[in-house]
């Protein structure tokens, strides 16, 4: 078994950040929280994205995802936690005072669904790149059914500053600092994080439960709450398991992350391969656009992984693209569950914590991922979604089975000093007490929050609708106790307006066919 303590090379990265302090103040962080519109009995909101709100398209802090029910917040990048949840808690704070007797769900899994059809796609307009979004998740819809889209999460962006790239460059004796190479860091760090983030999984893993109307089927693997609700008892993130996030024909997908090369070639492949099923169905319908193409993925963003690299594209520029000209320039952390005891999804605890540990595997050795180590991995994450919190859970390590508990241990261990140094750079202790917050999850799973889900679940005898529908009312009470200012309501008003006219200008200013927008953008 490969111990983690004992590792000299992680070690000395350590020693010189100590002497390069100021470097860890400039990481920068953006939030993506995803979430339901619900009505005040908890049924999914069936009506458009509140104009109010602006234009989901061209709105940048204020979006859809899949459906018009599903709405999502984006921060700017920030320099601090306290800051980007600052950020997402003033767009909260905003998009309250538009919704008309709605709720935003506390939950990843969905509220109570209507049938399939009746689940609204999100609408982009009749520019050509917002008839390009709908489309392609009309094609979500015919691929993985539209209650699967539903399932909502935290997405947790994360970069280095150039500098401190630059100095691990140094250390490892690198002369050449050019835009792909500078992404070895990031493929370090994504290697690692596969490796790793099951530990994340047990920690902020907050639904072990689900609607009934969710499971179609596999239902006698579950226990019976009430005919409402089923759930496993040592379920951390029923969202990351294998009735969340699934696709059989992305199963067909094997990445390599050795290299950013080696991964753009493994999604490009995906991008360019014919699926049989897809094929079958074709791109039109009654001469509709159904799907963008028929080929394993849409676009790159259709697959489905608990990290990605990014880099920002420019206009009308594709994501592969612009990853290959300029490199990695953040990381997108994928499997974070909304928690449903924040008003937010997210907390500062959690937030430093992340930090923390995202900086931990970008400095720790990170060889080479095979297949079967990425096998592994993967079973090793859906083993903790499933039974996480079972006593004396056993993961696999090589060629060797580690409990759990002593893994998270270690890996804590290891993180504890990054922590330290980030308290010390920043002149404060939160990184520290989102340790300890950590440590005591790992001795004591109760303390989990799929623990307190199912806890106060079971202590007040409701489902977990009612559950999440509790949780959204506390959500509501909290922010209607906060008012925000002038200046940054007219900041969020003036957004809004903007966006509607930008989309009204695109409209506008259409010129080409989206047939001939469809053939150029696939060639």
């Amino acid at each position: 078994m490969d111990k983690l303590i004992f590792d000299e090379h992680y070690t000395h990265r350590l020693n010189i950040l100590g002497e390069n302090l100021p470097l860890l103040t400039m990481c920068l962080r953006g939030i993506e929280r995803e979430c339901l519109r619900v009505t005040k009995n908890g049924n999914l909101v069936l009506t458009p994205h509140p104009k109010t709100l602006g234009s989901a398209l061209t709105n940048e802090f204020i979006t859809t995802d899949y459906s018009e029910s599903l709405m999502e917040f984006v921060t700017p990048p920030c320099l601090s936690a306290s800051e980007v949840l600052a950020e997402l808690n003033d767009i909260h704070r905003f998009v309250y005072t538009k919704l008309n007797n709605e709720y935003l769900w506390s939950s990843s899994m969905p509220s109570l669904l209507p049938e399939e059809e009746r689940i609204p796609i999100a609408e982009y307009g009749n520019s050509n790149i917002g008839k390009f979004k709908h489309v392609y998740r009309k094609g979500l819809a015919l691929r993985y059914g539209r209650a699967m889209q539903c399932i909502a999460g935290i997405h947790y962006n994360f970069s280095l500053p150039e500098q401190l790239i630059q100095l691990l460059y140094q250390l490892d004796n690198i002369t050449t600092f050019e835009n792909k190479d500078r992404s070895s860091i990031y493929m370090d760090m994504i290697r690692n994080f596969h490796r790793y983030s099951w530990l994340l999984i047990y920690l902020f893993g907050a639904s072990p439960a689900v609607n009934s109307n969710f499971l179609k089927k596999n239902l006698d693997q579950f226990k019976k709450f009430d005919n409402d609700t089923y759930y496993l008892p040592y379920a951390t993130s029923l969202r990351m398991s294998k009735i969340g996030y699934q696709s059989s024909a992305q199963s067909t997908i094997s990445p390599c992350f050795d290299s950013l090369n080696s991964y753009i070639h493994s999604i490009k492949e995906a991008l360019e391969t014919p699926y049989p099923l897809y094929t079958n169905i074709g791109t039109h319908k009654n001469n509709e656009w159904v799907q963008l193409n028929t080929n394993i993925l849409q676009i790159e963003n259709e697959y489905y992984s608990n990290i990605r690299p990014k880099r920002v594209p420019y206009s009308g520029e594709r994501v592969l693209h612009a990853l290959n000209a300029r490199g990695v320039q953040y990381v997108e952390i994928r499997c974070l569950d909304i928690n449903p005891f924040s008003s937010l999804g997210i907390d500062l605890e959690q937030a430093y914590f992340l930090d923390a540990f995202l900086l931990f595997c970008a400095l720790y050795k990170s060889p080479s991922l095979s297949q079967d180590s990425l096998n592994q991995a993967n079973n090793n994450f859906h083993l903790v979604a499933e039974k996480g919190r079972k006593p004396n859970l056993e993961l696999q390590n090589g060629d060797s089975s580690i409990a759990m508990y002593d893994w998270a241990q270690e890996l804590l261990a290891n993180i504890r000093p990054l922590a330290n140094l980030l308290d010390h750079a920043n002149d404060i202790n939160k990184h520290k007490e989102a340790i300890y917050a950590q440590q005591a999850k790992i001795e004591n799973s109760f303390l989990t929050p799929s623990s307190k889900v199912l806890t106060y679940m079971f202590q007040h005898n409701i489902g977990f609708n009612d559950f999440a529908l509790h949780q959204c009312q506390q959500h509501l009470n909290n922010f209607s106790k906060q008012v925000l200012t002038d200046e940054r309501k007219q900041f969020f008003e003036s957004v809004a307006q903007k966006s509607l006219l930008e989309q009204e200008v695109l409209e506008q200013q259409q010129v080409m066919d989206f047939n001939l927008f469809m053939k150029n953008y696939s060639s």
